[in-house]
């Protein structure tokens, strides 16, 4: 059987609590990329999911972005 102590459950929040602060560190910078190159911001959601990630980061980079194409500049 698995011995239950204080310090196992506590360090199981905070994983989690870790998990979501870099969750959001991650997210929110990649949902901004997305929306100023003319994309859906929702796209950066798949940044969650193990190896979509990569393809994402590739799609951005050399992806033609619809801002540029109305004519927006990008600094």
């Amino acid at each position: 059987m698995m011995d239950e102590n204080m310090f196992g459950n506590a360090m199981w929040a905070g994983h989690w609590l870790w998990m979501l602060v870099i969750a959001i560190l991650v997210v929110v910078p990649v949902w901004r990329i997305c929306q100023r190159a003319g994309h859906p911001g929702w796209l950066a959601l798949l940044m969650l999911v193990p190896m979509i990630n990569l393809a994402l980061l590739y799609f951005l980079a050399f992806a033609e972005w619809p801002a540029t194409k109305a004519g927006a500049k990008i600094a």
